[in-house]
């Protein structure tokens, strides 16, 4: 059987400051198109269909818009399922795509937090790409500890946060949040540059440029599985 994975992605258009936010384009696309020619996949966002993209994502990564424009993934973004309408039981593997909205919705959503911890309980993959790793927060394991505690990981730096000036647009900064909760927070020797990690079933990416890598992180551990 071909086995599945879930995209989770935000339902947030705006951040805390009034900007307009979303998923962000290349830390779909890129993982989607190393994925689909294998995988079955499914989108999700807490309130379901025509989650939001960010605009700038659009702008800035033009030779991504044609994820956008494919007849295959406009028809999964138009029938995302709400969270509360999937189980764990069902995939294979949970992937959160970054852009600043799941530090916003995603965080601190009890049916993203316990679909996620199902997932990784099961001994699944759970994976996150820049600021997806928020979404994933509040996820625990059998033990009731952190997902972070103890694993190294990645998520968009303190550094690229401060240089793209978005420090008050959410809720908490998540290179920080992770080492909170006791996570080893690794990330590449300069801004921007890809990065990915695995502990475990925990799969991470740092940034837009991430995204592909995580793909394959993914792809290596279901081909394994």
């Amino acid at each position: 059987m071909t086995k599945r994975i879930l995209f989770v992605l935000t339902s947030v258009d705006k951040t805390l400051k009034g900007n307009p936010t979303g998923w962000y384009l290349p830390e779909a696309a890129h993982p989607y198109y190393v994925l689909a020619p294998k995988y079955e996949i499914d989108f999700a966002a807490p309130k379901g269909p025509n989650p939001p993209v960010d605009e700038t994502s659009v702008q800035n990564f033009k030779d991504d818009v044609k994820f956008l424009e494919d007849q295959t993934v406009k028809d999964k973004l138009a029938h995302a399922k709400k969270l509360s309408e999937v189980k764990a039981a069902d995939y294979d593997a949970v992937f959160y795509v970054g852009g600043h909205g799941p530090v916003i919705d995603l965080s601190s959503d009890p049916v993203n937090i316990a679909l996620a911890s199902d997932f990784f309980r099961s001994g699944k993959i759970v994976a996150a790409v820049c600021h997806g790793p928020a979404a994933i927060v509040g996820v625990t394991d059998s033990n009731g500890d952190s997902i972070f505690k103890g694993r190294n990981a990645t998520a968009f730096s303190n550094l690229e946060e401060a240089q793209v000036g978005k420090e008050k647009d959410i809720p908490f900064l998540v290179e920080s949040r992770i080492k909170e909760l006791g996570g080893h927070y690794e990330k590449a020797k300069e801004p921007w540059q890809p990065h990915v990690i695995k502990d475990g079933n925990l799969i991470t990416g740092q940034n837009p440029a991430s995204g592909k890598g995580v793909g394959e992180a993914i792809d290596h551990a279901l081909s394994k599985a």
